[in-house]
């Protein structure tokens, strides 16, 4: 569930469709046109995006590809950061920031309401990073209440952080770094299939640095899959709560990303897999 809306399991994330460094427009604007539009046609339910991606790229380029948007269809956004001339992320956390950025989503993905909006961290740019986040939630929370937000998210935050904002209002979803290699929020993932709020782990695939294993390897050619198949399928059998938002700019990995939903991994195919990151598999795993 994403608030109010049961989507499927794999989703998109858009943020690779900006330029080099998520800066600028893309190389090939039909290409990113096209692969928006086949994810669709595939069945994706569920896009993520920010209007700090480019900036305002990815959101015109969902709008010029999908509007007027399909039944079902949720489009997941942030605020928290923008961008500086020379592509530098730099947060952006005043109540005029954070109004401006909720707006600017609106006008380029040519919506009255936002369905999700996740506020993003940015203390400190590398890791989830303690402090209060009640100053820049409850400028999400009136917008929210003005109609002009309907559910919200956290991004980048600590537990403590998602107990705070828990607070604050309702918190339909957290959008941490997560994958076979980086575990750090295992506890946290458990802590919030209990209450029913899903986990969106960014950078799934690696990110900038693509997960790279022997061991994925290997047990990628077993089941005759790529590596990165094999990875997000591990993902998806970690807990029920896990949605995905692997991005690409490409229709042929797109296919294949959809594709690993239906690819089985066995209990010792997992214990292996879980060695990668150095730890014990998590209970009931």
């Amino acid at each position: 569930m994403l608030g109010a809306r049961a989507v499927k399991r794999i989703g998109y994330g858009a943020m690779q469709l900006a330029g080099p460094g998520v800066f600028g427009p893309p190389k090939d604007r039909a290409g990113a046109i096209a692969v928006l539009r086949e994810a669709v046609a595939s069945g994706v339910d569920h896009i993520d995006t920010s209007d700090f991606y480019g900036p305002h790229v990815t959101n015109q380029l969902i709008r010029e590809a999908l509007f007027p948007y399909p039944n079902g269809l949720v489009i997941v956004t942030k605020i928290g950061g923008k961008r500086g001339k020379d592509g530098s992320w730099l947060p952006a956390f005043s109540p005029k920031q954070l109004t401006d950025a909720v707006h600017d989503n609106l006008r380029n993905l040519g919506l009255d309401a936002l369905e999700v909006v996740n506020l993003r961290l940015m203390f400190d740019p590398h890791r989830p990073a303690e402090g209060s986040i009640e100053p820049f939630l409850a400028v999400l929370a009136g917008l929210q209440q003005k109609g002009l937000v309907r559910h919200i998210g956290l991004s980048h935050v600590t537990s403590a952080q998602v107990a705070e904002g828990r607070r604050i209002c309702g918190i339909v979803c957290v959008q941490n770094l997560y994958n076979l290699a980086h575990r750090d929020d295992d506890a946290l993932i458990d802590e919030l299939a209990t209450a029913g709020t899903a986990y969106v782990p960014y950078f799934p695939l690696g990110g900038f640095t693509p997960l790279q294993s022997a061991e994925l390897s290997d047990v990628a050619s077993k089941l005759e899959a790529t590596p990165m198949q094999v990875a997000l399928a591990w993902l998806l059998q970690r807990a029920p709560n896990i949605l995905l938002i692997p991005g690409t700019a490409s229709t042929g990995h797109l296919r294949e990303n959809l594709a690993a939903g239906a690819l089985e991994l066995s209990k010792k195919t997992v214990r292996v897999l879980d060695r990668i990151a150095g730890e014990v598999a998590p209970a009931g795993d």
